[in-house]
C-alpha cells in the first residue's frame, strides 16, 4: 500500500532571510534581496547585479576541523538543516536511533574546486590543495557532510539536475518514502552565492543588465524582462511517511500529493513547451487531483525571454480557462538555482500557512506569450489549500511539485 507524505520541517537561508520568520515577512512585503555588487563589476562582469546572501558562522557549531570539510553551500545546507530539525522536533538522540535519510540538491562547487586548484598550480604540488580540498570539492559535498555532521544513516545521495536539483531532491524523497523505502528523509537544495559560480553564466550574457535599479532588474513574465539575476542561500525540508511522524508525535505542516518530471529532449539550454507541460501533466496525474483545486503556482520563471514564455504556455495549455494566480519567487530573489526548487517549496508554504500570494514583482506588462496566464503583480491577501512548483533546468530537466496545506 502507497503511503502518505508529509512535510514536518523547514529551514532557509536565503537573501529574503535566515529564518522562516523573516523570509515570509520579506515574501509579504515584496522586498527584493538583489543588490548591485560593485565587486563583480571590478572583477570583469558583465552584470554586477546578485542576491546579497548572508554569510554562514558555523564557529559556534562546529570545530575548525569540520568546518575545513566545507564549501560555502554546504555552511549554508548546515545552518538550513539545524532550523528544519528544530522545526521538525527531530533531535539528534532519534536520529542517533532510527534510520533517517538525506536527498540534496546540488549542481556545482566552483569556489573550492578552483581555490584548491590555484594552489596546486601556485606550489607546483599536490599536497598545497590542503586535505580538505576533495572533500568540499566533490558535487556531492553538502550530502556527506550532511550525513556525517548528523549521523544519518538512511539514503545518502545528490541530486545534480540544474536549476531543478532541488526539486528533485523532494521528488525522490516522496517516491522513496511513499513506496515504503524510507521513513524520513531531510531534503532540499544547496546553491553557492560567489562571483566564481556564475562567472560563465555572465559570460553568456544570461543575466540582467538593469544595473542602475537592481531591484526591479528581475522580470519575471514582463515584456522588458533581459535576464535573470543569480542568488544562492539553502533550503532544507524534513520529509516523513505520515505513520512515521505520528508515531515520534511531530506536528505535519503539509503532504506532498504529486510528483511530475519530464526531459525536453530538445535543445541544451533554450526549453520548449512539451516537456514543462508534460511534468505538469503527469504531476496532476499522480497527485489525483482536479486541475481547480490548485490554488497558486509558483512558477520557475527565472525573467529570461524564453524561459518565461515557454512556461507560461505550457500552464495555459494545461489548465485551459482556469487562470489560476501564478508568481515568481525569483522577482525578489533572483535565481537561487540548485535551491530554487526546494527554496520555493517553502516560500509557497510559508504563503500558504499566512493566507497570502506573494506579488510577482516588476511585472507590469505581459507580452504575447505571457498574457495568457494570470500573473499577479500585487500581494493578494487570500487563502488557498494545494499549489503547484516548477523547476526547470538546462539540459531540459523538469520537476513539478504539488503540496496541499494540512488540516487535523
Amino acid at each position: 500500500m502507497e503511503r502518505r507524505v508529509v512535510i514536518t520541517g523547514m529551514g532557509i537561508w536565503s537573501c529574503l532571510g535566515t529564518s522562516l520568520d523573516e523570509v515570509k515577512q520579506s515574501l509579504y512585503d515584496g522586498k527584493s534581496g538583489i543588490i548591485f555588487s560593485q565587486e563583480r563589476k571590478d572583477a570583469g562582469f558583465r552584470s554586477a547585479l546578485c542576491a546579497d546572501v548572508p554569510k554562514a558562522n558555523l564557529k559556534p557549531y562546529l570545530n575548525r576541523n569540520l568546518r575545513q570539510l566545507m564549501p560555502e553551500e554546504a555552511e549554508y545546507a548546515y545552518m538550513a538543516t539545524i532550523q528544519a530539525m528544530e522545526h521538525a522536533g527531530l533531535t539528534q538522540d532519534y536520529i542517533d536511533a532510527h534510520e533517517v535519510g538525506v536527498i540534496y540538491g546540488n549542481d556545482s562547487v566552483a569556489e573550492a574546486t578552483m581555490r584548491a586548484l590555484d594552489k596546486f598550480r601556485q606550489f607546483g604540488a599536490t599536497a598545497a590543495c590542503g586535505s580538505g580540498a576533495i572533500f568540499q570539492s566533490m558535487n556531492s559535498t553538502v550530502t556527506m557532510n550532511l550525513a556525517t555532521l548528523f549521523h544519518l544513516k538512511g539514503i545518502n545521495l545528490t541530486t545534480s539536475a540544474a536549476c531543478a536539483s532541488g526539486s528533485h531532491s523532494l521528488g525522490l524523497g516522496y517516491l522513496l518514502i511513499k513506496n515504503g523505502l524510507q521513513d524520513c528523509i531531510i531534503c532540499g537544495g544547496a546553491q553557492e552565492a560567489n562571483m566564481f559560480s556564475v562567472a560563465s553564466f555572465d559570460g553568456l550574457m544570461a543575466f540582467s543588465v538593469r544595473e542602475d535599479e537592481p531591484t526591479k532588474a528581475c522580470r519575471p513574465f514582463d515584456k522588458d524582462r533581459d535576464g535573470l539575476v543569480p542568488g544562492g542561500g539553502a533550503a532544507t525540508l524534513v520529509v516523513e511517511s505520515y505513520e512515521h511522524a505520528k508515531a515520534r508525535g511531530a506536528k505535519i505542516l503539509a503532504e506532498i500529493v504529486g510528483w511530475g518530471f519530464s526531459g525536453n529532449g530538445d535543445h541544451i539550454s533554450t526549453p520548449n513547451v512539451t516537456g514543462p507541460a508534460r511534468s505538469l501533466e503527469l504531476c496532476l496525474k499522480d497527485a489525483g487531483v482536479d486541475l481547480h483545486e490548485i490554488g497558486y503556482i509558483n512558477a520557475h520563471a527565472t525573467s529570461t525571454h524564453a524561459g518565461d514564455g515557454r512556461e507560461a504556455m505550457a500552464i495555459a495549455q494545461i489548465f485551459g480557462d482556469y487562470k489560476v494566480p501564478v508568481t515568481s519567487t525569483k522577482s525578489q530573489t533572483g535565481h537561487e538555482m540548485w535551491m530554487a526548487g526546494a527554496s520555493e517549496i517553502i516560500y509557497s508554504m510559508l504563503m500558504m500557512k499566512n493566507d497570502f500570494i506573494g506579488a510577482s514583482l516588476n511585472f507590469e506588462n505581459p507580452d504575447e506569450e505571457t498574457a495568457c496566464i494570470n500573473v499577479l503583480a500585487e500581494r493578494k491577501d487570500t487563502h488557498f489549500d494545494m499549489f503547484l512548483s516548477n523547476s526547470f533546468g538546462f539540459g531540459g530537466t523538469n520537476s513539478t511539485l504539488i503540496v496541499r496545506d494540512w488540516k487535523e
